[in-house]
């Protein structure tokens, strides 16, 4: 299974040893060529951090379903997704498509006054603190991996910092309690995500299952102080497809509740995706239409929640 999903150990690069940029940038590109899933090792994201996020989660998530639709999710894609009210769409994938068995709390940036803030839970106080500190680590995070992806697509070390530091990230606290599922059912069905990458910290309960490259679904083992990183869509564009944006699934075969803490880190949501010039020559033509990260985010929202905003609206 560590040979199907590769671990990258981040130490020797976060730390400056000379060489270790160029190989760490190596052997991210061959996964990212090959995989599209990796796990991070040394990442420098406090375990205690990601234990109180978890334990946020499970709070949030065990309130009433009357104290989680107060704040339920606006337009802005901010607050409680009750459970079975998302229907994974953007895929094709599968052809049956049931609500995913899963609820989930939405967090977004909170470093631009235009945009509407958060909605907190009133009866968690720390909840909003856990959270951004979560977020904000993971952001960094995310940024210091930055100069390792330009180097896999040998461009130079900043190229993307420019165009992520007001990233369109989002922060998913999900809980999937224990079901039997039917055919066709799903804790979340298969998809790809949206986003440059994906960080999402290990948890004791297993769940996560990755489509290999020959189609066979696998599951990824839990290895403890990890993150699993995966490539979204945005970046697959950007890489016109070198850079394997691969399907995967989730449930819960456990007796106890799994909860999932996934970040989803974009560029700004002005900066155009267009084919990246080391990913583009005359036998290999751009494939993708350019556009902006906020057009597609836009798109892509409206493929799999719009009809739960709608349901809302309607029954408010």
């Amino acid at each position: 299974m560590s040979d199907a999903i590769p671990l990258l150990d981040l130490g020797p690069v976060f730390a400056g040893e000379p060489g270790a940029l160029e190989a760490t940038a190596a052997e991210l590109r061959r996964i990212c060529e090959t995989v599209g899933f990796l796990f991070i090792a040394n990442h420098g994201v406090p375990f205690e951090l990601v234990d109180a996020t978890f334990a946020a989660a499970a709070r949030f998530h065990a309130q009433p379903l009357e104290a989680k639709m107060a704040v339920k999710l606006d337009d802005a894609m901010q607050g409680y997704l009750p459970y079975k009210s998302s229907t994974t769409r953007a895929n094709g994938l599968v052809a049956v498509r049931k609500p995913n068995e899963n609820e989930a709390f939405f967090v977004n940036p909170e470093r631009d006054p235009a945009r509407p803030a958060n909605r907190w839970p009133e009866a968690i106080p720390e909840f909003r603190e856990v959270t951004l500190r979560y977020f904000a680590a993971l952001e960094a995070l995310s940024m210091r991996l930055l100069p390792i992806y330009a180097r896999a697509l040998d461009l130079p070390a900043d190229y993307f910092t420019p165009l992520c530091d007001r990233s369109l990230s989002s922060l998913r606290l999900t809980h999937y309690p224990p079901v039997a599922y039917g055919s066709d059912e799903y804790g979340i069905a298969p998809h790809t995500d949206s986003s440059f990458f994906t960080l999402l910290a290990q948890n004791p309960v297993p769940g996560l299952q990755i489509r290999t490259q020959a189609g066979e679904w696998i599951s990824a083992p839990v290895i403890p102080r990890t993150f699993v990183v995966n490539t979204g869509d945005v970046l697959n564009r950007w890489t016109n497809g070198r850079f394997l944006s691969t399907p995967h699934r989730a449930f819960n075969t456990m007796d106890a509740p799994r909860y999932a803490i996934p970040y989803f880190f974009h560029p700004n949501p002005e900066t155009m995706i267009e084919a990246l010039p080391t990913c583009v020559d005359e036998a290999n033509p751009p494939r993708f239409p350019a556009q902006t990260v906020g057009e597609y985010m836009a798109w892509f929202r409206g493929q799999n929640y719009a009809h739960f905003r709608k349901d809302a609206a309607t029954a408010a």
